[in-house]
């Protein structure tokens, strides 16, 4: 009898990745059909073609909000997984690192000095007070005890806790809780053409992170590692923390707060692919991309035609994941 000759490893790498990249595929073209036909209008295939006025609705709103809600996604998740990397510690991601609510202070301050800036004037502020809020985050975490690791998102919480009390504080003072409460709760109801195109930066910023990856995983390994192998440290930190703050600028001025999505999907994917960045950043970026989009399409359908924010669902399925994720095992241990 003649022996089976076992696969090349490639070959048994291309077919273990080939299912998951067709589920992943399909679940994109289902979840983006649904979000743009499911609203308090509720369009049909017939209507687009044969209505001007559901194309109009379809490409001044639902379209948008889809882009949007897949963009926001996926730059969430990147940023997660690159904070993950600065920080060396699994439990952290921007909203819970104090680098979001530093973006919302960054707007509210930009909004008080200047009321007449454009979005982008007052991105540029945001994106400067969540750079300071990192780097004061980045520098407290390091002088906390590594041999206990769940200090670091605790202070997190609590940092940023702080900062969102003063943004509230500051809001109340000046009668702007209204806006406030946009820029915390994140949602995309108001999200129309016109009103979601700075978010392509944050897409830019996700490809960007594909290409300082290898810089990325060598500096997850630890300043006097990644120093002993060549790498550029002090550069490459300050180049993580800018994509970070920039991220965080573009998402919290045009959608607001969503929590978890940079928490979970990294611990999930990293769990599947690898600690590798550039093998999970694709992974990541289109794992955050769906888990946005869905919650976003259940908080629609939840109370039709009413809806409940993104945030609140992305909330909930996030805690849940996160409980999950605690209960299981380390995939490499």
């Amino acid at each position: 009898m003649t022996q089976s000759v076992p696969e090349p490893k490639k070959a048994q790498w291309r077919k273990r990745i080939t299912l998951p990249r067709m589920a992943a595929a399909a679940a994109l073209v289902v979840l983006v059909w649904l979000s743009l036909l499911i609203g308090a209008d509720t369009l049909s295939p017939t209507q687009v073609v044969s209505d001007p006025e559901a194309l109009e609705l379809l490409l001044a709103s639902r379209l948008p909000r889809t882009l949007a809600a897949l963009l926001t996604g996926s730059a969430l998740a990147i940023a997660g997984l690159i904070m993950q990397a600065l920080v060396r510690n699994r439990f952290v991601e921007p909203s819970t690192a104090g680098t979001a609510q530093s973006a919302a202070l960054g707007i509210l301050l930009m909004t008080l000095l200047f009321p007449a800036a454009s979005l982008g004037v007052k991105m540029i502020g945001a994106t400067a007070l969540a750079l300071l809020g990192t780097s004061v985050f980045m520098a407290t975490a390091d002088r906390l005890p590594v041999t206990q690791p769940h200090l670091v998102p605790l202070f997190g919480l609590v940092y940023g806790g702080v900062i969102g009390a003063v943004v509230t504080f500051v809001g109340w003072q000046t009668d702007l809780l209204q806006f406030i409460d946009i820029w915390t709760n994140g949602e995309f109801s108001g999200v129309v053409r016109g009103r979601y195109e700075f978010l392509w930066g944050a897409g830019i910023i996700v490809v960007l992170s594909w290409w300082i990856a290898d810089r990325l995983t060598v500096l997850s390994l630890g300043r006097e590692a990644s120093i002993g192998l060549g790498l550029d440290y002090a550069w490459t930190l300050r180049l993580g923390l800018l994509v970070v703050s920039v991220i965080a600028a573009l998402t919290v001025s045009v959608v607001g707060i969503i929590p978890f999505v940079g928490l979970v999907v990294p611990n999930i994917v990293s769990r599947v692919i690898g600690d590798k960045l550039r093998a999970s950043i694709p992974w990541t970026a289109l794992a955050g991309a769906l888990l946005v989009l869905g919650c976003d399409i259940v908080g629609r359908l939840i109370r039709y035609p009413y809806e409940i924010p993104v945030a609140t669902v992305m909330g909930v399925v996030g805690a849940l994941l996160f409980l999950k994720l605690m209960r299981l095992r380390p995939s490499h241990a």
